[in-house]
């Protein structure tokens, strides 16, 4: 037999295997251009109606820049026609996530970066929402209207939320992923990404969003699902690829990365005898758990399953200390906690985000861990799940932003977990009086240094006063939208004196903060970092300058809508103090 027979062989096999790799792991909105054929050519047919479809309602979100008890720069602007498309700017009927850009990324209460997230998981936000009928994606269109850019995953759900009975599974399938991207123009546009055909009916659409990109807030206006009610033919060629469009580290992955198959793996225990592990075992431990260290949770179940050895190295509580379950959402329960519980016994920073809105996360299910507790937008957790978390004496953060926690058990908390250094009780709308709070933080809490208030409606002074005597190490606090709290009664040049350690300040829309309050900062805040004073009418160019000057290290100030400051005096700071961000939005 000629020998380039076998060759020719070897290559095609070698380019079958390359190519079966680039659809799996080829970002799906990108989609390679020999790809492009296929996809045009497995659009429905014109015999299939198209259903063209606004959302109907906003079921579930991670944060907005608007209050709970309005309507303002809130999620719930997204449901139904557009309100501002196709017209640019910056709109209160539009539909604003909390951060962008680094700067969240570079306050003391940012938390380090968990080793084990999966490349490919990148959101910081999201948004889902229900449509009236359920249909065959063929397209979904977002209408972007400020600072484009922001959306970067797409998926769609198999449950119904308006069905009585509840699903027997629920899948999610990304629909688009993208990779953050930087967007160079702020006008509006209609987003139009290539989505992937699937094999089931939704009216369920979940957006995820990065914005570190972005110079300021993105806004959305409307989301538009365009579907058939037919189940569109594929041709085979292009039904092969979608069967192997699995990223190898997605959590919605059937054969391996789902938390369904992580509760079998982790729960598996009959390994058969394998063969000799070669003179990797002659490894010293600690070298070993260091090149594990690096495996995602979804790489780290698989690997436990090839040997005793290396069995032992994935089940080590060592493994464990950090703890992301936020990319495994779709899939979570209290089977899953349960069968990692035996393997978080020195577990100190734990991430529940986005985890526990479907009712798979049990009262106690979520508190078992110490130490970090993330449980950020679990607004559908009943109020008396959090009382348990009182019985967490260790904890060191907590995030509470969005959760329906009661007054009462947040006291609770403050009273026996005394060793809190980051607290986030922002837009916690059944916390009834704020004061009492504030007292409790400023008595029980001398160790902690971020404290996140924002959209407090009832904090006045008194509280003030109480955090500020009984927290001096707080090096961040956000008091954005506190529209009790009133320059005049000394507040905040109150604050400046007693907390010589802030680092970043947020008085975001307090229309009282003024030039005394400024200099008082300047005089004694020498180590801010971040400061926002968007929209105030009573601060002049010069306390600014005395800020820029007295705060070297100042790089963002926010004087948004501060209506003393205007162009071109604007233009004269960034003339003098190049380093910093100087942020300036003005009235439509």
């Amino acid at each position: 037999m000629s020998p380039v027979f076998p060759m020719l062989t070897v290559l095609t096999m070698f380019y079958y295997i390359c190519l079966r790799r680039r659809a799996r792991t080829a970002t799906r909105g990108e989609m390679m251009n020999s790809h492009r054929t296929i996809e045009s050519n497995s659009r429905t047919s014109p015999l299939h109606a198209e259903v063209v479809q606004y959302a109907k309602e906003v079921v579930d979100f991670s944060s907005h820049y608007g209050s709970e008890n309005s309507m303002s720069y809130t999620m719930w602007n997204l449901a139904g026609v557009p309100n501002v498309f196709p017209s640019s700017g910056d709109f209160t009927q539009t539909a604003v996530f909390r951060t962008y850009g680094t700067w969240w990324d570079q306050c003391p209460s940012a938390s380090l970066p968990f080793k084990r997230t999966p490349p490919n998981f990148q959101s910081q936000d999201y948004v889902e929402l229900t449509f009236e009928q359920q249909v065959y994606p063929t397209a979904v269109h977002v209408l972007e209207t400020y600072h484009p850019g922001a959306v970067i995953r797409i998926l769609a759900c198999s449950a119904n939320p308006y069905s009585p009975i509840p699903p027997a599974e629920v899948r999610w399938e990304i629909l688009w992923s993208e990779r953050p991207t930087k967007v160079n123009a702020s006008q509006a546009r209609q987003f139009k990404p290539c989505i992937k055909q699937i094999n089931f009916p939704t009216n369920l659409i979940r957006l995820e969003v990065n914005s570190s990109l972005l110079d300021y807030y993105t806004e959305l206006d409307a989301v538009v699902l365009h579907g058939t009610k037919d189940k569109p033919v594929l041709s085979l060629k292009t039904s092969l690829i979608d069967m192997n469009d699995l990223e190898d580290d997605d959590y919605e992955e059937k054969d391996g990365c789902g938390m369904d198959s992580l509760n079998k793996k982790f729960s598996s225990t009959a390994l058969r005898e394998g063969p000799n592990n070669g003179y990797f075992d002659k490894l010293p431990y600690e070298l070993i758990q260091l090149i594990l260290n690096h495996l995602t949770l979804p790489d780290l179940c698989r690997l436990a399953q090839t040997c005793k050895l290396l069995n032992q190295h994935c089940c080590d509580p060592l493994q464990y200390i950090h703890l992301n379950l936020q990319p495994y959402w779709a899939k979570l329960s209290d089977t899953s906690l349960e069968f990692l519980q035996a393997r978080c016994t020195l577990v100190q920073w734990l991430n529940l985000s986005w985890t526990g809105n479907r009712g798979f996360i049990s009262v106690a299910g979520f508190s078992r861990f110490l130490k970090d507790l993330n449980l950020s937008s679990c607004d559908k957790l009943p109020p008396q799940a959090f009382n348990h978390i009182a019985k967490l004496c260790g904890l060191r953060r907590l995030v509470l932003y969005r959760t329906k926690i009661e007054q009462t058990a947040l006291l609770s908390i403050l009273n026996f977990c005394s060793e809190l250094q980051h607290l986030s009780l922002g837009s916690c709308v059944m916390i009834e009086d704020y004061d009492v709070i504030a007292s409790m933080i400023g008595a029980k809490c001398k160790k902690l240094r971020t404290l996140d208030l924002w959209r407090c409606k009832n904090i006045t002074e008194n509280g003030i006063a109480e955090l500020a005597s009984g927290c001096p190490l707080l090096e961040e606090l956000d008091l954005g939208w506190c529209p009790t709290l009133q320059s005049s009664t000394g507040c905040f040049a109150r604050l400046a004196r007693q907390l010589p350690n802030l680092q970043k300040l947020f008085l975001t829309a307090n229309r009282s903060v003024c030039d005394t309050d400024i200099e008082e900062l300047a005089c004694n805040c020498t180590r801010l970092r971040q400061l926002d004073i968007l929209g105030t009418r009573m601060v002049s160019p010069a306390s600014l300058r005395k800020l820029l000057e007295s705060c070297k290290d100042l790089c963002l100030l926010d004087v948004s809508f501060c209506s003393q400051i205007d162009n071109r005096a604007v233009l004269e700071l960034n003339v003098s103090f190049p380093n910093v961000f100087i942020k300036k939005s003005f009235t439509q």
